[in-house]
């Protein structure tokens, strides 16, 4: 039921003109199929062609340079691909290959049900070898998360969360559409199903353990 719920919520937000996902720039045909393509190869000719969600995986691995990809919303999807796409039940697939859980997110924050979770929070829960993330100085933290997580080279998804329970900015080195959900992080402007951030990912704590280890 979930899953309907989501491609029906899909076949809304394509109705509204949110046609592009990220780095991802989605064409609805008259016929009720759809394509995908990289946002950056508009125009091109030489696009290689994929029919069937099942292609989204390979795809959203690696980046140009077969370089594997740990942060499927980093801004370094492959080019060179045109997908086709035969309903909204292959397009809701092939997108939750591309960004795992972002459909989602987005659609349990346009129903008021999207919860968020504290930085400091996610911190304290860790347990086993990245406890000591918790360990990180509010000063670490404010460049580590600017770093990290800015849509340009880091990360494309609209931070939700704030550093601690108080409400305090994730980081000061972050402009402030970073936290918008309206607004479009791959830099390209336009209408789009935002990428949404509901709390720190694995490698965001990660990084807060090396950064802690590093300066004992």
């Amino acid at each position: 039921m979930r899953a309907l719920a989501q491609e029906r919520a899909l076949g809304d937000w394509a109705v509204k003109g949110l046609g592009c996902i990220g780095q991802i720039a989605i064409e609805s045909l008259d016929d009720g199929t759809f394509l995908l393509s990289h946002r950056d190869d508009a125009g091109r000719a030489d696009l290689t062609i994929h029919s069937g969600a099942e292609h989204a995986d390979r795809l959203a691995r690696f980046d140009d340079a077969e370089n594997y990809r740990p942060l499927k919303t980093a801004p370094n999807l492959r080019h060179g691909w045109k997908m086709s796409l035969s309903d909204l039940e292959e397009l809701r697939l092939a997108l939750d290959h591309f960004y795992p859980g972002r459909l989602a997110a987005f659609f349990a924050f346009e129903n008021g049900d999207l919860v968020t979770t504290p930085f400091r929070e996610t911190l304290e829960r860790q347990s086993g070898m990245y406890r000591i993330a918790a360990q990180i100085s509010e000063e670490e933290s404010d460049e580590l998360i600017g770093n990290f997580c800015r849509s340009d080279g880091g990360c494309l998804r609209a931070i939700l969360w704030r550093r601690d329970r108080i409400g305090t900015l994730p980081s000061t080195k972050l402009p402030p559409e970073k936290f918008d959900p309206g607004h479009d992080q791959a830099g390209a402007g336009g209408p789009v199903i935002p990428l949404l951030c509901q709390e720190a990912c694995n490698l965001l704590v990660a990084e807060a353990r090396r950064v802690v280890q590093a300066g004992r």
